[in-house]
């Protein structure tokens, strides 16, 4: 049951680690620990913050621009 819930967690909760880890080529536990660590030495805005990232991912197609490309320069 444990190794059930730590499993969402990792999948659902921390795809923001993952995403800058990727971004950034820097290991997602490292990540993870600044967030940790942030969060102690400024009584937790990070968290606030990480919330913010995770709903712009999570709603990542409503954010961007749309983008209407022509075939060629002629088609106006």
């Amino acid at each position: 049951m444990v190794n059930k819930i730590i499993l969402w967690f990792e999948q659902q909760a921390f795809g923001v680690c993952e995403w800058w880890g990727k971004k950034l080529g820097i290991g997602t536990t490292n990540i993870r620990l600044y967030f940790i660590y942030l969060s102690f030495f400024t009584f937790g805005s990070p968290i606030i913050i990480y919330f913010m990232m995770a709903f712009m991912l999570e709603h990542k197609e409503f954010f961007k621009p749309k983008v209407v490309r022509r075939k060629s320069v002629w088609d106006l």
